[in-house]
């Protein structure tokens, strides 16, 4: 475990006393401050919410999408109706972006006449901005029933971000990022990649990713030019400029929109926050939280936050963390709207691993079967086709989805395997 460099306030008399409140660090060993005064913290909250439903998708849902794209009426509302491509997991989208919602419905891999996990609905920040966690999970029920019969909420997918001013990342951040998480994806404009740390840097160095998709993810980029290539400036600067205070003309401006915004986004998949469902308990009672909805996980959204500072770690040096990281670890707290239970329950993700013969098995197969078809010369797609006509694909397809993974995360996971195989080892080996 890294170790915190030590923080400081220095008084008017040129004092200096050790504070958990001090904005200048000390590193002992290189008797050297880091001064942090300059940050400022504009706001952290939740930036994306994905709600999963499972259920029997109503007949007349489904007569609401033609040939064409097209608006239609649905649950009150008017959605612009369309197909949407098998990346996605799913068939069909029903789409309105003024409302702030996304409904992807008809699972590609669940008959459309079974019952099934037929429902995500994805939720912009605006519209997370304006509804308590309670009355945006009723909008989304309602939704869910609207669209379905046997409804039951499965679990839901978070983005935690962290708007910040006064600082810039080092150029040597990737070294200095040290997590465990495993990349999964790779990004049009990539400058660089580095295959030790499983990171990525793009948009020149605007832009950093580290972690896997299909799990836990940070993103760390330049917001102010996000916002401004997606035209939505003008909206988060009225969100930033909450914490202005007028009547203190030492706090008047807490965000100066002449700086850049940086972005410290968690994303986390819905298997990790099913985890921490299933394995954090109150520490009053002892019983396990099992949220299932985004209302009910909303309180432990602050204990999300800190599992993500502890899960990546910014290092100024080998053992020791970044004054940036300590700052953000101690001084933020998620913006939910409801009382957080961080103090009161102790968080801890809980594991599936493979029972008997399977989970081995499986992945000594899948990695045989790769060195297979790399020396055939076959592509991830003919890979991926082989697996699947296996008459034992459906135990493989079980396996990694109690692991939390997709056939699309399977087959972007072999892809990247195949890839790997061949640089490294050729295909005459």
């Amino acid at each position: 475990m890294a170790k915190d460099q030590i923080r400081v306030l220095f008084g008017a008399d040129g004092e200096v006393t050790e504070s958990p409140k001090g904005r200048f660090f000390f590193d002992s060993h290189l008797a050297k401050f880091t001064d942090l005064s300059a940050v400022r913290l504009l706001r952290c909250g939740v930036d994306t919410v994905r709600q999963l439903y499972e259920g029997l998708l109503r007949p007349e849902l489904l007569s609401l999408f033609g040939e064409k794209p097209g608006m239609v009426d649905f649950a009150g509302y008017r959605f612009h109706a369309s197909r949407v491509g098998r990346d996605s997991g799913y068939q069909f989208k029903l789409q309105n972006a003024d409302l702030g919602l996304i409904l992807l419905l008809k699972n590609f891999n669940k008959k459309i006449d079974a019952i099934g996990p037929h429902l995500k609905i994805e939720v912009s920040p605006h519209a997370i901005d304006a509804h308590e966690p309670e009355r945006l999970q009723e909008l989304m029920d309602r939704l869910a029933v609207e669209s379905m019969s046997n409804v039951a909420p499965k679990q839901c997918a978070v983005h935690l971000a962290l708007d910040f001013q006064g600082w810039t990342p080092p150029e040597d951040i990737v070294a200095c990022m040290h997590c465990k998480a495993t990349a999964q994806r790779s990004f049009d404009g990539i400058s660089r990649f580095e295959w030790a740390d499983k990171s990525a840097t793009y948009g020149r160095g605007q832009s950093y990713l580290f972690g896997s998709a299909g799990a836990c993810q940070l993103g760390l980029y330049n917001k102010t030019l996000q916002a401004k290539a997606i035209d939505k400036l003008d909206w988060w600067e009225g969100v930033w400029r909450r914490g202005d205070n007028p009547f203190d003309a030492d706090d008047a401006c807490n965000y100066d929109p002449d700086a850049p915004v940086w972005r410290a986004e968690f994303r986390y998949h819905h298997s990790i926050v099913n985890q921490f469902a299933a394995g954090s308990c109150s520490t009053g009672t002892g019983d396990f939280i099992e949220t299932r909805t985004f209302a009910e996980f909303a309180p432990h959204l602050d204990g999300l936050w800190r599992y993500g500072i502890s899960h990546f770690r910014l290092l100024s040096r080998p053992g020791i963390n970044d004054p940036l990281w300590t700052l953000i670890r101690d001084d933020v707290t998620v913006e939910t709207g409801v009382t957080s239970l961080f103090d009161e329950t102790f968080y801890k993700r809980r594991y599936k691993t493979a029972t008997g013969f399977s989970g081995k098995n499986i992945d000594l197969m899948i990695g045989n079967a790769i060195t297979l078809a790399a020396r055939q010369g076959l592509d991830a797609k003919k890979t991926f086709q082989a697996l699947k006509s296996l008459p034992f694909w459906p135990l493989i397809r079980t396996y990694y989805r109690d692991k939390g993974m997709t056939p699309q995360d399977v087959r972007a996971m072999i892809g990247e395997r195949l890839e790997e195989r061949i640089v490294r080892w050729g295909v005459a080996v």
